[in-house]
């Protein structure tokens, strides 16, 4: 039996995150279909895993792109929100065997990345109408696809941190 190394568990999961300057480089090198996905994943939960898994599904690789701090707060969800940080956000995205690359972005939508990718599939939660969304838009006009994925009824981050609050 070979002797496992800690630090090269960790290693592997830091490569799956990388900065926007380092985007185009690393996803140049991700088998193709590329599928990409955002949001805050503040708190996962089986709805987002197996959004994420669904999303995965779709294509040989998927790339999920996390709001930063201040972007999530701009979205309004609470002002203590997120409760994880954007490097502890990365780190658990990292860890799932679903994601490929895990990026962020400080904008409040990913439209700037997504117009620099290209990915093939654009991928959403079922809360959103893809044909009003501009990602979608810029997707559909060299070819790519925009879909959204059902939610998991019952998983919700919000009532999720209400619920605790509540005790």
């Amino acid at each position: 039996m070979t002797e496992l190394d800690p630090n090269s568990a960790l290693i592997n999961l830091a490569e799956k995150i990388c900065t926007p300057s380092q985007l185009l480089d690393r996803v140049a090198r991700l088998p193709r279909p590329l599928v990409f996905t955002n949001g805050v994943f503040d708190v996962l939960h089986r709805g987002h895993v197996m959004y994420l898994a669904q999303a995965r599904a779709l294509g040989a690789s998927l790339l999920v792109a996390l709001n930063t701090d201040a972007s999530a707060r701009r979205l309004g969800k609470g002002p203590d929100r997120p409760l994880n940080n954007e490097t502890d956000r990365a780190f658990v995205m990292a860890a799932l065997a679903s994601s490929s690359l895990v990026t962020w972005f400080d904008e409040d939508t990913p439209l700037e990345l997504i117009s620099r990718i290209k990915p093939d599939i654009l991928v959403k939660g079922g809360d959103y109408d893809m044909q009003k969304l501009a990602e979608t838009q810029v997707v559909m006009s060299y070819g790519g696809r925009a879909l959204a994925l059902p939610f998991v009824d019952g998983y919700s981050t919000t009532a999720l941190v209400q619920k605790i609050r509540e005790g």
